[in-house]
């Protein structure tokens, strides 16, 4: 024997109801004896709550009733069933009188969905040559007094089901009422939402039988809800165990009785999908496959009770009052977490049991209170439930800190005495967030990193192309997906929570304006719950810097080649650092000095290790690195040798820019904040390479007399020693162990056969001194500018910021 349920939208008029009368038909040629257990059809349910409502508050509910009728008697009218329609509303009438009902009357016309169904279901059969008997469950299941969620008495159940089926020639195909049972005095009962799943479970226990089917609208069960993660898989095999888990904790599939019937006997349950026959959907029996995490399950509709009292230290008896008063007042405790001083208790029940679990609290310890023993018992409404099925407790740090790095952190925390599942109580509006940034980290899936591009100059737009070139192969080597959802420039900003694609650029100007790039961006990452976030600065912006800090309390890692913010005040130098610790948040600039070459790690390691570094200088200029070696090895004009490094973008369009120092001074001065000396910019001793009177003209009359600059820099060139060459250098130096350091920017002579001295071409070169080296210093040395370089380099702190949310 084989029993199979379909559930209501499997049932629902149009191809649903057409594919279950095929799978019907297809299987009474394959089984000898076939049990099929139905639901109501569609939204019947839902729709007999609302009718009894809108009579119960003396509505018209004719024109509801009637469209009712209308869809349930589409597929087939009989006077036997428009027959039923009239007991339905003579129901109805007695609550509009009444203006109340009970959850007896509520049980009887519930049941009506199921009693329709069913007689439907064998009706149409019948046309299709199908022989099938129509059984009323209630003949069948004997439950106790609780309307609403009727509680089956296993004994009786059990007689009734051999005796019905052993004494009644049936046919083949039995079609059976799901959800609805009878009391031991024959009225109706519901055994609760989902039921039919129960009956089936209970009628495959009973008549000892081979397999139960049950279809559905999905494919199986899934890693996750595919409503909240996208990325959920669909699970090929489970356990019995497993499955009763996920049906306690939300997975709405399995009644969270179904399973139990199974076991004793060992019935497969197999989860299928009515629109996809062919598909296998998800089999549960004793064993699973493979051991591990299994899926993620939610439950919404629970409150969070706080119980708090210093005075319970030590008591004993403290739980069993609790749990009496609840179990008193019919209020069932799904998670328990407390102190072992029991100082503080979490209960995590129904929502709609919440305040009822208070008022019975409130009574129990009243007394207590008054003593001061209990000073609070509260409701914390709006959260949600997350059980991760199969978590190893010791493994649990990684979804654990995955969540904390997405600023969520559980109000509670839960797991079974196994170690094999645990729960987490996090608020609603970070659920989406929070099961996508479990459901990423546990299954070892495909990664999903955020970002949000600021700045798309060359730079900028250099770094998107490399990034959407590269997504693929980051994609399949690193298991990481690299999105960028949102790129800005000053005034628009481009979003999409599926990524920009390569017309970017078109997209973004056919963008709106916007008064503010940065809260449109942040709005848009929190109204799609996008996590793992990371904001990229490719901007030269003073005023981009001071949305650093709303950006990390939003969730945002940074990246940046903006140097502004390592060397504006040290005050928000330590403000943005105390900001990025409190929020467990990452901030990387290798670039903001050599380009992509890993400097600024190299210091930080050294630093943080102990080692004494005692002195940092280097040409820090790519684009000055360019004009000296160039002027310092040939005998052309400095004015030929400046236009040749204007005309290959080496220089800013206003060389000034480069020629004044002060991004060198910058990039000094940032080096010196990584050894945490405490230097502002004005303590920099800057030698301005443009003579005073060319300062304040105009840069096109600048650029148009450049030869001016050519005695300078030709008398600096004559006044050298023998084989020296000029280089500007950044120089930090002095006792490094004081709170401020000495830093200067100058152009310096150097023999020709020093690493200085030797650079070549518009290489940058950094030489680090430090006590365990001696004299002899550490040198990084490599490509110092271009936007190229630049924004592979800000692409690699990418990819450390996405490996470090691993």
């Amino acid at each position: 024997m084989k029993v199979i349920k379909f559930g209501g939208k499997s049932l629902a008029n149009g191809n649903g109801l057409s594919n279950v009368l095929e799978i019907i038909s297809q299987k009474n040629k394959e089984e000898e004896n076939l049990v099929v257990v139905v639901s109501a059809r569609g939204n019947t349910t839902n729709q007999l709550e609302q009718i009894l409502e809108q009579a119960k508050n003396k509505e018209d509910y004719s024109k509801a009733l009637e469209q009712l009728k209308k869809e349930e008697l589409e597929p087939y009218y009989s006077l036997e069933l428009e027959e039923v329609f009239l007991r339905l509303e003579q129901l109805f009438q007695g609550v509009f009188y009444l203006g109340d009902y009970s959850t007896k009357i509520k049980d009887e016309v519930l049941a009506f969905g199921e009693l329709l169904s069913a007689k439907i279901i064998t009706k149409l059969l019948a046309k299709r040559g199908v022989e099938a008997s129509f059984i009323d469950s209630r003949q069948l299941i004997i439950t106790n007094n609780n309307f609403g969620n009727a509680v089956t008495l296993e004994k009786e159940t059990a007689q009734k089901i051999k005796t019905y089926f052993s004494n009644n020639k049936l046919s083949n195909v039995k079609i059976v009422t799901g959800f609805i049972a009878s009391n031991l005095k024959g009225e109706t009962t519901t055994l609760g939402r989902n039921g039919s799943n129960y009956t089936a479970s209970l009628l495959a226990n009973y008549l000892s039988a081979r397999e139960v089917e049950s279809y559905t609208h999905v494919d199986g069960i899934f890693t996750a809800n595919p409503d909240l993660v996208p990325d959920a898989k669909k699970i090929e095999q489970l356990s019995f165990n497993e499955a009763n888990e996920l049906a306690n904790f939300g997975a709405n599939i399995l009644h969270a009785k179904t399973i139990l019937p199974l076991v004793e006997k060992h019935i497969p349950l197999r989860i299928l999908n009515t629109f996809k026959p062919e598909d296998k959907g998800t089999l549960i029996k004793k064993e699973s496959v493979a051991k591990g995490i299994k899926s993620i399950s939610v439950l919404e509709d629970v409150a969070l009770i706080s119980f708090e009292g210093r005075g319970l230290l030590g008591k004993v008896g403290v739980d069993a009052r609790i749990f009496k008063a609840l179990a008193d007042n019919d209020i069932s405790v799904s998670i328990i977490s407390q102190g072992s001083s029991e100082r503080g208790i979490g209960l995590v029940v129904k929502t709609v049991k919440a305040t009822k679990a208070v008022l019975a609290l409130e009574k129990e310890f009243e007394n207590d209170f008054y003593k001061k023993d209990v000073n609070n018992i509260s409701i914390v409404d709006n959260v949600a439930v997350i059980s991760i099925i199969g978590q190893e407790l010791n493994e649990f740090h990684k979804p654990f800190n995955a969540l904390v790095k997405n600023q969520i952190t559980p109000l509670l925390f839960n797991n079974t005495i196994t170690g094999k599942n645990v729960s987490l109580v996090v608020y609603k509006d970070q659920l989406h967030k929070a099961v996508n940034v479990i459901h990423g980290q546990v299954f070892g899936v495909t990664k999903k990193i955020n970002i949000a591009i600021f700045g798309k100059g060359l730079v900028g737009g250099t770094l998107i192309n490399q990034i959407l070139e590269n997504t693929q192969s980051i994609l399949e080597k690193r298991k990481i997906h690299l999105n960028i959802f949102a790129i800005a420039n000053s005034k628009k900003v481009l979003l999409n929570k599926e990524g920009v694609t390569s017309n970017w650029e078109s997209d973004l100007d056919n963008t709106a304006l916007t008064n503010d790039i940065v809260k449109q961006t942040l709005a848009y990452a929190q109204e799609y719950h996008l996590e793992n976030l990371i904001a990229v600065d490719n901007t030269a912006s003073l005023d981009f810097v001071n949305n650093y800090i709303p950006l990390v309390e939003a969730g945002f890692d940074l990246v940046s080649s903006n140097k502004i913010a390592n060397t504006v005040s040290f005050e928000f130098y330590k403000k943005l650092r105390k900001c990025l610790e409190e929020n467990k948040k990452e901030y990387l600039y290798e670039t903001n000095v050599g380009a992509g070459l890993p400097l600024i790690d190299t210091i930080k390691l050294l630093h943080d290790s102990g080692e004494n570094i005692t002195k940092i200088r280097g040409v820090f200029s790519g684009s000055l690195s360019y004009l000296f070696n160039k002027y310092s090895s040939s005998a052309i004009p400095f004015s030929v040798v400046l236009q040749e490094a204007i005309d290959k973008g080496f220089t800013e369009p206003d060389p000034r820019e480069d020629l004044c120092g002060n991004d060198v001074a910058r990039k000094l001065l940032i080096l010196a904040r990584e050894l945490d000396l405490e230097n502002e910019f004005e303590d920099i001793t800057i030698e301005n390479l443009i003579p005073q009177e060319f300062r304040a003209i105009e840069a096109k009359e600048f650029l148009s007399g450049l030869e001016k600059l050519n005695n300078t820099f030709q008398q600096k060139k004559e006044s050298q020693k023998e084989g020296h060459v000029l280089r500007y250098i950044g120089d930090l130096l002095g006792d490094l162990q004081q709170p401020k350091g000495e830093l200067a920017v100058k152009l310096v002579s150097v023999s020709k056969s020093s690493p200085l001295g030797s650079l070549k071409g518009s290489d940058a070169i950094f030489e680090i001194y430090t006590e365990s080296y001696g004299e002899q210093p550490i040198v990084i040395q490599g490509a110092g500018a271009g936007a190229q370089v630049t924004a592979r380099g800000v692409f690699g702190d990418i990819l450390r910021l996405a490996k470090n949310n691993n």
